[in-house]
């Protein structure tokens, strides 16, 4: 299987880190959607990353489409719970941490690729609040239970946590304070840690 796009994405990212707990073997190749759209285009002509191409050749994209299908390749796991409280719980924690990674990537977009003159500070204020939402959420979320201390311990869901905080902290370190949500800095800290992160950097 190969990977496509930079790990730079919180959606490339949350995928990659995923397939190696998994411990699926796979091929990251890092094709920007900007810099190289002409080459990317060559391998999903949506140009959406992620890009997954499997072992027959089939392209898929989005996130959460790639998990689904690689869940069913991984057979039962705790990285998708099955028991009807422990998925609850991951899809309220990976809602929220989608949520937040998408008003981020709203964001950076709205301020990185539309020029200055024609940029809604008005849109730009209601993404933020959405944006402030989605980890007020969180915050609240990963108080109400033990946060991790290792590896095996963490599902998909803890992942997207994870790569969401990081991603608005390395692009929009001004937007969201870290003294406001403790218990997400420290669970980010551990998961930054631990050797699956370190081993998938965000470029």
């Amino acid at each position: 299987m190969k990977l496509i796009g930079m790990l730079d994405s919180p959606y490339v990212r949350r995928v990659a880190i995923c397939m190696k707990l998994l411990g699926l073997d796979f091929e990251h190749e890092s094709i920007s959607v900007f810099r190289t759209y002409d080459q990317f285009a060559k391998i999903n002509p949506v140009v959406k990353a992620p890009t997954l191409i499997a072992d027959n050749g089939t392209v898929l994209m989005d996130s959460t489409v790639i998990l689904q299908y690689l869940a069913t390749l991984a057979g039962p796991n705790p990285l998708f719970p099955t028991q009807p409280d422990k998925a609850l719980r991951a899809a309220r924690l990976t809602g929220l941490a989608l949520s937040a990674s998408e008003k981020s990537v709203q964001i950076v977009y709205e301020r990185n690729l539309r020029p200055a003159d024609r940029q809604h500070e008005p849109w730009v204020d209601r993404v933020r609040a959405q944006l402030l939402a989605a980890y007020a959420e969180l915050e609240r979320e990963l108080a109400a239970a033990p946060l991790p201390d290792k590896q095996e311990q963490f599902d998909a869901a803890l992942v997207a946590v994870a790569v969401a905080w990081n991603f608005t902290h390395m692009m929009l370190p001004e937007l969201v304070g870290k003294a406001d949500h403790p218990q997400l800095e420290k669970f980010s800290t551990l998961a930054e840690s631990l050797p699956v992160f370190l081993d998938t950097p965000a470029e």
